[in-house]
């Protein structure tokens, strides 16, 4: 069997790993020249760092990203609504990691290389066609680069990895249109800085409207670590407004991004000192597309953000990429035709992805945020005469077991 793949991120990446390592030889398209170590911090929640190990991939996470310890729920204001240990600390057998996503990117990168072969990766190769019959599928990649005619490579299958923007998914659900947008811009951007508190722990203020997130995303050397920063604000109605264009990725002056990050209070921490330090930051919109009825065709499939982007909270994105690889390569290894592996594998992804995308539209484990600040808009002196502890759990701990990672363990001041 030969599986094609059709982008190079974390999700194509490690299906190429997955597939190698149950036998199966994959091929890799990435429209980039070249891939860099582009992006800021994500967090890869306990069950997707299980797969990741079973890879060997444990030792170069270490090296490059922190093993989480806590993270807090505040009010904008800096109150604790919820604290809670992660990972090892909270009883999982393996770790939640914080790291920076280009650095994730590249040590899967690294290990497709070293096992697959540097020729397991086509760059500057977009998809722009496929034709699939009885023995096959075939795919057509235009360059790039210069626009060029590109290549065209035979496979059994095609896995469309290729993003929120996928070339693959357009062209099966041509009217789509462009993704759904809230109305919340996110400036994101990471910086060295002195280690704040344990130099393990995450702190998420205010909810989904506006709300400043904290967290380490290297290992501390000599007292300062690579620190990721994100501000959320809604500016707009997005009943009325569109995202504005080619603002995916762009960068923006610190004069934008600073009078929102000071509505934030973090207890100790100098939220406005670490934005002025940042070199470069960037501006997303936070933006989703609504569940497909199917992500499968014959011999086609979608895969991580090309089948079910997601609103970037409860730490899902990554995760439930290489949930995705993971089961796409037990369902090719076992079935008796590539057809039936895949629609195997959308029978048990769809279904759970759809829902965390749903969720996360209300506010995801971050919504009892919302709910607190609802219910107390000018503050409180006890948490658990706003909402009891048994209400705030039910919030949180439900979004855990839904997503497939369901330890909540309390942590304790």
């Amino acid at each position: 069997m030969r599986v094609l793949i059709a982008g190079a991120g974390i999700g194509g990446l490690t299906t190429a790993l997955m597939l190698h390592a149950r036998g199966i030889q994959a091929q890799i398209f990435e429209v980039a020249a070249e891939l860099r170590e582009v992006g800021v911090g994500i967090n890869v929640l306990p069950h997707a760092i299980a797969e990741l190990d079973a890879l060997g991939l444990l030792p170069a996470l270490d090296a490059v990203g922190i093993r989480t310890r806590k993270l807090s729920y505040l009010t904008r204001s800096g109150a604790e609504v919820w604290s809670e240990l992660r990972g090892l600390h909270a009883g999982h057998d393996v770790p939640q990691f914080s790291v920076h996503r280009g650095r994730l990117q590249k040590l899967i990168h690294d290990a497709v290389v070293e096992r697959l072969g540097a020729d397991a990766i086509r760059t500057g190769a977009r998809l722009a066609g496929m034709v699939q019959d009885e023995g096959g599928v075939t795919a057509h990649f235009a360059n790039s680069i210069d626009g060029s005619a590109g290549m065209t490579a035979r496979g059994d299958v095609l896995i469309c990895a290729d993003g929120i923007h996928s070339a693959g998914r357009r062209v099966f659900y041509p009217d789509e249109g462009a993704p759904s947008w809230n109305g919340v811009m996110m400036w994101r951007g990471a910086a060295e800085w002195p280690q704040w508190e344990d130099g393990e722990s995450m702190a998420i203020g205010g909810g989904l409207g506006g709300k400043f997130v904290l967290y380490p995303i290297a290992p501390a050397k000599e007292g300062r670590q690579l620190t990721n920063w994100v501000v959320n604000i809604r500016v707009k109605d997005p009943a009325i407004s569109p995202p504005p264009a080619n603002n995916w990725s762009r960068q923006v002056p610190l004069s934008l991004v600073l009078p929102h990050a000071k509505r934030f209070t973090v207890p100790g921490f100098d939220i406005e000192g670490l934005v002025r330090a940042t070199p470069t930051i960037f501006e997303y919109p936070m933006a989703d597309r609504d569940p497909l009825p199917r992500w499968t065709f014959g011999r086609i499939t979608l895969l991580g953000d090309a089948a079910h982007p997601m609103y970037p909270v409860g730490s899902n994105g990554a995760s439930q990429a290489i949930l995705d690889a993971r089961s796409l390569a037990d369902a090719l290894a076992r079935a008796e035709h590539p057809r039936a592996a895949l629609w195997a594998y959308e029978k048990d992804r769809l279904p759970k992805t759809a829902e965390i995308v749903r969720n996360n539209r209300k506010g995801g484990p971050e919504g009892v945020i919302d709910v607190v600040e609802r219910l107390a808009p000018a503050g409180f002196d006890n948490i658990d005469e706003v909402l009891s502890y048994e209400d705030r759990e039910a919030i949180v701990g439900g979004y855990a077991k839904m997503a497939g990672f369901g330890k909540v363990t309390r942590a304790k001041n």
